[in-house]
């Protein structure tokens, strides 16, 4: 039996819900896949990031009213592993900007800039995008180090301590 997403039947768009709960699912069993055996499939990606630009082009950002707050989440992921497009990269994470704060996930839209500015070749400004590096995970290069808490304390984000503590509880020790 197919699985069902959760999510609210107020959305403007149900169906693309469900659709982008099930992109979402394929992306993420490749993801753990390739950590467990090495594989990688490229065209998962690709076909993800095609489909999202189609999404975008005809609804706009997906956001929690149009495709509840799992869709919206769906709709981040989704566009957060579309690296080989950082323009589109982009796009999103202007449209997920302009949304007002109640439609789009302020964390989602940190961890966005972060790996479009990576994606730039520039520091990223909340320390959301990682390395492994001699057994550790390893925050990449960061824009003014100092003041990363607050940054990442005004997108719901907790200290750049407790992200790294978080890395290691989700991802155990890199090897």
């Amino acid at each position: 039996m197919e699985k069902t997403p959760n999510f609210e039947t107020s959305v403007a768009f149900p169906e693309l819900a469900v659709e982008l709960a099930a992109m979402s699912d394929i992306d993420q069993q490749m993801r753990i896949k390739s950590h467990e055996d090495g594989t990688w499939d490229v065209t998962i990606d690709a076909r993800n990031t095609k489909r999202m630009k189609e999404i975008v082009s005809t609804v706009g950002w997906p956001t929690i009213a149009k495709v509840g707050k799992e869709g919206a989440d769906a709709a981040w992921l989704l566009v957060q592993h579309a690296d080989r497009d950082v323009s589109f990269q982009k796009t999103c994470l202007a449209l997920m900007k302009a949304e007002p704060e109640s439609s789009v996930s302020r964390i989602d839209i940190a961890m966005l800039e972060d790996r479009v500015r990576i994606n730039s070749n520039q520091p990223q400004l909340y320390g959301t995008q990682f390395r492994q590096e001699g057994g550790a995970h390893v925050p990449l290069e960061i824009e003014e180090p100092d003041t990363v808490d607050e940054r990442r304390a005004s997108m719901g984000l907790g200290t750049l301590e407790e992200g790294i503590r978080a890395m290691y509880e989700k991802y155990g020790t890199p090897e």
